[in-house]
């Protein structure tokens, strides 16, 4: 039996405005609800310059470190936190989501919890295939030192997948593709092997 070689991968993009987006498709809930926060920065390419056609899309547990597992986070209700959303990039190369602060998804019984996190998929022109890429809360080093993922990298390296809290509360978080600073990208695809 032959083994299946898979398809390679093509440029992403262009993305075209009347397939793509849907409305308050960067709101896992309505700005302003209890709990709410932006979560925002910018996107760059290898030479420092933003990047004004990115999407960026992420994924969450709520405050309390539960996964949303019911159908429909494509309907933004003003009210349900649906765990999932996508932001296109401005021309300035800046993102935002309104979101929640995310709850740890495991904690160990008698240890404290893990280092919550937001995951994040990033399209851009010039990408062969999309990138996944984690944003961890800058609070409880402790989680911080112990996540299994961030213990794995260099201190300069681990600093790139954690967010700056802004005074207002809210997270800043800027993405960068190549060069100096790069953003510690993650790789799935020898997961399954």
């Amino acid at each position: 039996m032959s083994k299946l070689i898979p398809t390679p991968g093509q440029t992403v993009g262009p993305f075209y405005g009347y397939a793509l987006p849907f409305n308050k498709d960067n709101e896992l809930l309505a700005p302003g609800s209890a709990g709410s926060i932006r979560l925002q920065g910018t996107v760059y390419d290898g030479a420092g310059e933003a990047i004004p056609d990115a999407i960026l899309e992420i994924w969450q547990p709520d405050a309390d470190g539960n996964v949303v597992q019911r159908t429909g986070s494509l309907v933004r209700d003003g009210y349900s936190f649906t765990g999932w959303g996508r932001a296109a990039v401005g021309n300035t190369g800046v993102y935002t989501f309104t979101t929640v602060n995310p709850g740890p998804t495991s904690p160990v019984p008698g240890k404290p919890g893990a280092a919550p996190f937001i995951s994040v998929a990033v399209f851009a022109r010039g990408l062969m295939n999309r990138l996944f890429t984690r944003i961890y809360l800058p609070e409880n080093e402790e989680a911080l030192a112990a996540d299994p993922l961030l213990s794995s990298l260099d201190p300069e390296r681990r600093q790139t997948l954690i967010a700056r809290r802004d005074a207002d509360g809210g997270l800043t978080w800027d993405l960068r593709l190549q060069g100096g600073n790069e953003t510690v990208f993650l790789d799935f695809e020898g997961a399954s092997r």
